[in-house]
C-alpha cells in the first residue's frame, strides 16, 4: 500500500467513531448498582459515554451502508432501551450492564427477518448478525431458498473474506435434516440450521481503540451478503431483483 494512502487509513481509523474508557467504567459501576435511583442521579453520564458514542457509530454506518448495502437501516431508533424487560424473568435487576443498536432490513420490522447488531459491553464488544429467532413459516421459507440456492449461501459462508473476518456459519441446528428434505441434500448442513447467524466478538477494551470502527465495519461488510441472501424470501426479494441492480452486492462476505 503506497505511503499516502496508508497515513490516509490510520487517520480515518483515527477521526472514526469509537467509545471511551469511561464508557466501560459507567458500565462496570452500573453493574456493581444496578438500581433505578442510582442511574437516574448518572443519567447525563450514560448519555455522554454511551448513548452519543454509539449514535455517531450509527450516523457513520448509515453513511457506510450505502456503498454496500443500502437495504439495512442504521437510525437512533436502533438502540435498545437500558430498561429490561423483568415481567417473566427471575433476574429482576432492572438495567441492562450492555449498550446495543439494531440494523433491521429495509422495509421489515426491528425483530423481522435478518440484520445486524452490535452490543458493547464491559467485558466484549459483539458484532454479528443474521436470522435469530424466526417463526416456523419464516424458516420454512429460509430453509426452501436454501435448498434452491444452496451453492449461492455456501459462496458467502465459504469465503475467504467470510472465514477470515467471522469464522464460520453458526446458530441453533437440529439434530437431523428437517421433514420435507432428503438426507443427503447437498445443502444438508445448512437446512439443519434453526439460527443463521455469524459473528465475532472482540474484547471489552476494543470498544475504545482506535481500529474500533474499521473492525466493525469489516464485520458488518462481511455479513451483510449473508443477510441479504436470508431476507430474499422474506422480503420479496429476487434474485432478479440482484441482477437488474436494485439491490446492489455487499462487500465479499468476511
Amino acid at each position: 500500500m503506497p505511503a499516502d494512502r496508508t497515513r490516509a487509513t490510520r487517520a480515518d481509523a483515527t477521526s472514526a467513531p469509537r467509545f471511551t474508557p469511561k464508557s466501560l467504567s459507567f458500565l462496570r459501576a452500573l453493574k456493581r448498582n444496578n438500581d433505578r435511583e442510582w442511574f437516574r442521579g448518572r443519567k447525563d453520564q450514560y448519555e455522554e459515554h454511551l448513548k452519543t458514542p454509539m449514535l455517531a457509530v450509527i450516523d457513520q454506518l448509515a453513511k457506510d451502508f450505502r456503498s454496500f448495502a443500502p437495504e439495512l437501516v442504521a437510525t437512533p431508533k436502533g438502540i435498545f432501551r437500558i430498561y429490561r424487560d423483568t415481567r417473566f424473568s427471575e433476574d429482576k435487576t432492572p438495567l441492562k450492564t450492555n449498550i446495543a443498536a439494531s440494523f433491521p432490513w429495509r422495509g421489515m420490522q426491528r425483530h423481522e427477518g435478518a440484520g445486524l447488531y452490535i452490543e458493547v459491553a464491559p467485558g466484549w464488544v459483539w458484532v454479528g448478525g443474521g436470522l435469530y429467532a424466526p417463526q416456523t413459516a419464516q424458516l420454512a421459507a429460509v430453509r426452501e431458498h436454501v435448498a434452491g440456492n444452496y451453492e449461492r449461501l455456501r459462496s458467502i459462508v465459504e469465503s475467504p473474506g467470510f472465514k477470515k473476518s467471522v469464522g464460520k456459519l453458526e446458530g441453533a441446528k437440529l439434530q437431523r435434516v428437517p421433514r420435507g428434505f432428503d438426507k443427503s441434500h447437498p445443502a444438508a448442513e445448512y437446512l439443519r440450521h434453526r439460527q443463521f447467524l455469524a459473528f465475532r466478538e472482540f474484547p471489552g477494551e476494543f470498544a475504545y481503540d482506535a481500529t474500533f470502527y474499521p473492525g466493525v465495519l469489516d464485520v458488518m461488510r462481511r455479513i451483510a451478503p449473508l443477510v441479504r441472501f436470508l431476507n430474499e424470501p422474506l422480503a420479496g426479494t429476487s434474485r432478479a431483483h440482484v441482477a437488474a441492480g436494485l439491490h446492489r452486492p455487499a462487500g465479499r462476505p468476511g
